[in-house]
């Protein structure tokens, strides 16, 4: 399975920035190394969309709405994001649970509706530190995905699974890849559960994987890329992660 490297740019960028970044991102890399994709904030997809034309860079978007169209203000509609080149959307992002009271149903729903439209969801799954700490994290992961399972286990080769323990997000704390690879082997035992597909699934890691770590989670066997947070923001470190995916 080629390996995947998406970035998620959360809420940063400018029509400047976003410019640069990606210009050094086109320059620097190879086609056909590994599947990367960036999710920008919504206002930026009509930039990206005229800076990818032509590359081998895919354009994600943070977050989908459940409906398709209607009385949503604000929201937006797995329809719109297509008619911008959007290939994969991130669903479940631990900071959507959190900060806006997703439920793991909700996400269910999400997913559902990036695949009607032929969008990739990337579903994110993961625990607390005090989730960890009680012991939990398998349940609650299992938790998470079981809900996805049960809307869309009709077409669950088609998503893409992320997990990012909420305690390594943007803490500079990063689980070991054996942690890591840990929860990544119960992720996958329940997918081969669910569907004979389940090899054909993607498995990310997203909890502050950077330069630094890349190489050595990259080389756990159930973990196939990474969902990249503050170090996709410079090109740098993004190309040295994509190496790794090599």
């Amino acid at each position: 399975m080629k390996k995947r490297i998406f970035g998620n740019w959360k809420m940063n960028g400018s029509l400047a920035a976003n410019a640069a970044l990606v210009d050094a991102l086109a320059q620097g890399v190879h086609v056909g190394a590994c599947e990367i994709a960036v999710c920008a904030p919504a206002p930026y997809l009509a930039q990206l969309q005229s800076l990818l034309d032509g590359s081998s860079i895919a354009i994600g978007a943070q977050d989908v709405s459940a409906h398709a169209d209607g009385a949503f203000t604000g929201e937006i509609s797995a329809a719109m994001l297509r008619d911008f080149g959007v290939r994969y959307v991130l669903v479940g992002h631990s900071e959507r649970r959190q900060y806006h009271a997703e439920s793991d149903e909700l996400v269910a729903r999400k997913a559902q509706a990036a695949l009607v439209c032929g969008i990739t969801p990337v579903v994110c799954v993961g625990e607390t530190l005090a989730q960890r700490e009680a012991g939990e994290t398998e349940a609650v992961v299992r938790r998470q995905l079981a809900a996805v399972v049960q809307v869309n286990g009709h077409c669950l080769s088609e998503i893409v699974l992320a997990y990012e323990p909420v305690w390594a997000i943007g803490t500079g704390r990063t689980a070991t890849p054996e942690q890591a690879q840990a929860v990544h082997a119960v992720l996958r035992a329940q997918l081969l559960a669910a569907t004979t597909s389940a090899g054909r699934i993607p498995i990310l890691y997203g909890g502050s994987m950077n330069a630094a770590n890349a190489a050595e989670l990259l080389a756990q066997p159930d973990i196939d890329g990474g969902l990249v947070g503050g170090a996709s923001l410079k090109a740098a470190d993004f190309l040295r992660i994509v190496a790794c995916a090599q």
